[in-house]
């Protein structure tokens, strides 16, 4: 009964994975005003599931590192106790934070579990050492890399777009504009309202205007060339995303002999795909719109950055975060051209600095009811 229970905790970890995590790739797209909503997050879905898949051939070393392995005993890596209280404690976490619009790690709120249900079951035992090695340093050091990244892309891309002579231009809207007027009278007292047609030119607020690239490269169009461009960054972010978070709740399920690793991949990429489809449009409106505004080419920028990162640190077998690189990425962004929201990046730090404590607490809790029970 406990496994099946585990097998449980580990999908609703991946749907509240795919509910906080999925739309991070696709953010820029959306923020740039690139695409809508709903193709944004179907070609995330599709990307993601994707890189889950390909996560069966290419990302065996996460599979390891998150089953709990070098940091506890053998013995208690096999307790399905133990694996149930990380999974169960992380999801948490991250539904709690879905539910309130914070993106935060679930690799984060999964190296909280690990340490909080680590420390009830050995005590000092625990192997803090490779927890700090192989855990917290890639999690500190990706946000920051991909900050200053992004933003030293996007002065290279800016000088390069400027050399090859394509321009910038933002579109206004000439045209026709009903004007409401008071409603009046008629003869036989019966009231109409009445609208006048009236000539005007309007500029939006900014993050309304769209702005699109003029000018052409190898005989193509500048912006329809970027547009393509960004939709294949957004979907390697994805793809990156699935590679890189499929094994770590993959990890947890090792102890489920009836179950193949082949198979378990499968089960936690559809549960991702469902969470990222119904439920992640909360924490999609906060990367997108309330981080910094962007244009085409400054969101195509932040995708590439965060693709290659996390892209080369699934590959290596670093579990670093999706979302701290992601919201690194495009907060570079936002650095290079001053429009930062400073109230928003700092609610986002102080729901990351929580992210590990309440994954630890719930974990911690969670062990302590199964080993009673069980």
């Amino acid at each position: 009964m406990l496994l099946i229970f585990l097998l449980i905790a580990c999908c609703f970890l991946a749907y509240s994975n795919g509910a906080n995590d999925n739309f991070k790739g696709v953010a820029t797209l959306f923020g740039s005003n690139t695409t809508h909503f709903k193709k944004a997050i179907n070609w995330a879905t599709a990307t993601t599931f994707l890189g889950s898949v390909a996560a069966i051939f290419l990302a065996q070393e996460l599979v390891k590192n998150f089953s709990g392995k070098g940091l506890v005993s053998p013995e208690l890596v096999q307790a399905p106790e133990f694996a149930t209280s990380i999974a169960l404690g992380a999801a948490l976490t991250v539904f709690i934070a879905t539910k309130i619009g914070m993106p935060i790690s679930t690799t984060h709120s999964l190296v909280g579990g690990l340490f909080g249900s680590g420390v009830i079951a050995v005590g000092s035992a625990f192997n803090f050492t490779k927890l700090g090695s192989t855990f917290f340093m890639p999690l500190l050091i990706s946000p920051l890399m991909a900050a200053v990244l992004s933003l030293v892309a996007y002065l290279i891309f800016r000088k390069l777009r400027k050399s090859m002579g394509v321009t910038k231009e933002t579109c206004i809207c000439i045209g026709d504009e009903l004007q409401p007027v008071t409603k009046i009278s008629t003869a036989d007292n019966f009231l109409a309202d009445v609208t006048t047609v009236e000539k005007t030119v309007k500029v939006g607020l900014q993050q309304e205007c769209t702005e699109v690239y003029q000018g052409a490269f190898l005989g193509f169009k500048a912006q329809q060339l970027l547009d393509s461009a960004h939709y294949i960054s957004a979907g390697v972010v994805s793809f990156a995303r699935g590679l890189n978070d499929t094994p770590k709740i993959m990890g947890l399920l090792l102890v489920v002999s009836f179950l193949d690793i082949e198979w378990g991949m499968v089960i936690i990429a559809i549960a991702i795909a469902f969470g990222g489809l119904l439920n992640s449009r909360k924490v999609g409106e906060t990367v997108s719109k309330k981080i910094t505004p962007m244009n085409h080419g400054q969101g195509f920028t932040a995708n590439l950055i965060t693709g290659l990162l996390v892209t080369t640190a699934s590959i290596h077998g670093m579990p670093v975060s999706t979302t701290h690189v992601s919201v690194g990425s495009i907060f570079g962004i936002g650095m290079i051209t001053k429009k930062t929201n400073v109230k928003t990046i700092l609610k986002i730090l102080f729901s990351w600095l929580l992210t590990l404590p309440v994954a630890a607490c719930l974990s911690a809790f969670t062990y302590w009811v199964l080993a009673v029970l069980f």
